[in-house]
């Protein structure tokens, strides 16, 4: 059989389950662990899903692991077709008015250490309400929370407010106070405040996020001199950490090494702005008594 059939067997999955799992893991040795099987039945079934397939999916050998452009596109659709059982498994476990199935949820990084705790205490409302109820976090930028809750990989997002998607359905959240730092072993950090202008600012380099950002973002970010970017509030803080930049991190993300005396907030009254967070869901999606239980136990939490 040289391609996959109209009706998908449980073989099929399998070969398919498996090969998520290696492209997650980054390659074959890795996913031993998850999968729970050898590196060699692992290789078995990669190749016989390229030969049903009829094109190769990966490059392994010396020079690591990679992906193919149709075995990037396989592991897309790889992801569409587990994430709709999953949905099937769920509504129909609905009509019994059982709590099973899973909750798919992405989140923007660093929210866990935001004062407020609605997403711990409305997930932690869900598992008590659905013991049997699996949550899967993926914790990935903003644009692939969006794109993953819009083509169903995802049920619900959690993320900051910078545009608005007419496909989406927005519950607010939070409001995140993002301040501008440097650390303990900056220039700056010794200065006295009266000392310090916005426009002695231009004299420092400063680490800019790679990510889309609000107009009052880009206003705050406008008076610096970028010379590095980070993809993520971590990316950021490593780079204050190292005494070499400044930038802008939300106050809960700074808060311990302000605590510990390793970083500074600059100028706080005039350099800071506001992020506001939401729970986003696909517009029209189907019923799902998981996630209509999670978005119950999160409007509680308010």
């Amino acid at each position: 059989m040289s391609k996959l059939q109209g009706q998908v067997s449980d073989a099929d999955l399998r070969i398919l389950r498996i090969f998520k799992t290696v492209v997650e893991c980054g390659g074959f040795s890795a996913a031993e662990v998850d999968l729970n099987i050898s590196r060699a039945a692992i290789s078995i079934a990669m190749s016989d899903l390229e030969v049903r397939l009829g094109f190769r999916l990966c490059q392994r050998g010396r020079s690591g692991f990679s992906l193919t452009n149709e075995g990037s596109q396989v592991y897309e659709h790889t992801l569409q077709l587990l994430s709709s059982l999953e949905d099937f498994r769920t509504h129909i476990n609905a009509l019994h008015q059982h709590l099973k199935g899973e909750l798919n949820i992405g989140i923007t990084d660093n929210l866990v250490t935001l004062p407020h705790t609605r997403i711990t205490q409305a997930l932690a409302a869900l598992k008590d309400k659905g013991p049997q109820v699996t949550i899967n976090i993926r914790m990935i930028p903003p644009n692939d929370v969006e794109r993953g809750v819009l083509d169903g990989r995802l049920h619900v997002g959690i993320v900051p407010d910078l545009k608005i998607l007419s496909g989406l359905d927005y519950r607010t959240l939070y409001e995140e106070r993002s301040l501008l730092y440097c650390s303990d072993t900056h220039p700056l950090f010794n200065e006295p405040e009266k000392n310090i202008t916005k426009a002695k600012l231009k004299d420092f380099d400063a680490v800019l996020p790679a990510y889309a950002q609000t107009p009052d973002t880009k206003a705050q970010h406008n008076p610096l001199t970028p010379t590095a970017t980070a993809t993520d509030r971590e990316g950021i803080s490593f780079l204050i950490l190292t005494g070499r930049y400044i930038g802008f991190l939300p106050d809960h993300v700074a808060n311990l090494w302000v605590k510990e005396g390793r970083m500074r907030a600059i100028l706080p009254n005039e350099c800071h702005y506001i992020t506001q967070f939401s729970a986003i869901t696909r517009k029209g999606a189907r019923a799902n008594l998981v996630l209509e239980t999670f978005l119950e136990q999160l409007d509680k939490t308010k």
